[in-house]
This record gives structure tokens, C-alpha cells and sequence, in this order.
């Protein structure tokens, strides 16, 4: 490093070589603590699912708290973005991944397929078929070391009581859609046809709560009626 002194004189400061190291392990290629969770879950057929629980404090003072559920462990982490509450909820399950036993590697027979024949194989048709699309959906993005699914709100119609939400899905140049009562279960319609198009298998998961409860979605009366808007006015 070159310093310039006083009276414009040049000084080259000798470089610490402990900080150099750091500095280079620092920007090695290493994977996050989101692609992490991922991989082991993968490796374990486990799901996952990020979910924000909550989020408070005025605009310029966000706080959100994300929690992760990969089978039957589930943490949080708390941030001033969604993002980095995902990433310190991915950090605090990794402690409890890591003290799951060793998986032992079985050595395969050599064969002649090429290396994409694996992939194809980690993410055949039954894949995940008992997880939650949308969780099933990245899984298999992330398998394939591709970009995970981009999801985008299209549309809001109907009456306050009867919503349909039309959400949009796209996964490299494949686009789907699906619709709802809600946002959650319109991403959740358009992941499950997403896979569908991708030539996977359709996913056994129960339907969500909100699918059930909301009634009126399914055509049928609500458990309550409505005040007539024909009222005597008042002298």
C-alpha cells in the first residue's frame, strides 16, 4: 500500500500477511447459510420452509423475524430486512443440522452416464411429492444449481368477501400461473402448476387451512349472512 506524506513524498506501508490470508478466506466462493440448509436438507429428503412471522417498528426502523422449519426443527432470526432474518434463521438451524448423524457414503459403480444424469436422478418425477409445492418447487432449483422461482402478484379481483388473487410464476423461461382466495395459496397454486408443466408428478400435501376455511371460495354459503342493504331510512 502507498501513502503519501507530507511535502508529497511517497511511502509504501508493509502489508500484514495474516490479513492478507483473512482477506482472501473471506472472499473464497463459500456457500451461504441458506444454500446450506437447502443442501443438507436435500441430502436428508427434508423440507423446508421460510416463513415471516412477524414484522414491526416504524419505516425507517423495520424489524422482521423469519422462522425456517426443515422437517421436524424449526428456529428464527430477527433483522431489519427479510433477508437478513432468513439468513440468521439459516444460521441458528445449522447448529441443530450439524449434530444430525453422519450420513455414510456408498460407493456407486463406475459408470458411463454423464455428470447431469445424477441431477436428473435427485429430482426424478416423485420428487418431494409429499412437500409443499412451493418449498418442493425451490428444492429442485436448487438441485439443479439453477435460479430459484420468481414469483410476481398479476392481479386482484371480486368482491371483498370473494378475492381471487392470480399469482405468476417463473422458473428460467417457463411461466405459470395459479389463483386463490388468498396470496399464499395463488404461490402455492402456481408452484404446484409450474411442476406440473415441468413434467413432475402432482404433490400429495394436504390443502392449507386457509383453503378449507374459506367457504365461499368453494361456491358454497357462508356460515353468516349478510345485512340487506335495503334499509327504511330514518326520519
Amino acid at each position: 500500500m502507498v501513502v503519501r506524506g507530507l511535502g508529497g513524498t511517497n511511502y509504501r506501508l508493509r502489508e500484514n500477511p495474516e490479513e492478507k490470508v483473512e482477506t482472501q478466506e473471506g472472499t473464497d466462493a463459500s456457500k451461504s447459510e441458506i444454500s446450506l440448509v437447502y443442501e443438507i436438507a436435500l441430502k436428508r429428503n427434508l423440507s423446508v420452509n421460510f416463513e415471516v412471522l412477524k414484522e414491526s417498528g416504524p419505516p425507517h426502523m423495520k424489524s422482521f423475524l423469519t422462522r425456517v422449519t426443515v422437517g421436524e426443527f424449526s428456529a428464527e432470526g430477527e433483522g431489519n430486512s427479510k433477508k437478513l432474518s432468513k439468513k440468521r434463521a439459516a444460521l441458528s438451524i445449522l447448529q441443530d443440522l450439524k449434530k444430525l448423524p453422519f450420513i455414510p457414503t456408498v460407493e456407486k459403480p463406475k459408470t458411463h452416464y454423464k455428470k447431469r444424469t445424477k441431477t436428473i436422478l435427485k429430482t426424478g418425477p416423485d420428487y418431494g411429492q409429499g412437500m409443499n409445492p412451493i418449498s418442493r418447487l425451490a428444492q429442485i432449483q436448487q438441485a439443479k444449481k439453477e435460479k430459484e422461482p420468481e414469483y410476481q402478484l398479476l392481479s386482484e379481483r371480486g368482491m371483498p368477501r370473494r378475492r381471487e388473487f392470480v399469482m405468476q410464476v417463473k422458473v428460467n423461461n417457463e411461466v405459470a400461473t395459479g389463483t386463490g382466495p388468498n396470496k399464499k395459496v395463488a404461490k402455492r397454486n402456481a408452484a404446484e402448476a409450474m411442476l406440473l408443466q415441468l413434467g413432475y408428478k402432482a404433490s400429495t400435501v394436504s390443502p392449507i387451512p386457509s383453503e378449507m376455511d374459506n367457504k365461499g371460495w368453494n361456491g358454497q354459503k357462508a356460515p353468516f349472512t349478510e345485512a340487506t342493504s335495503n334499509k327504511i331510512p330514518l326520519d
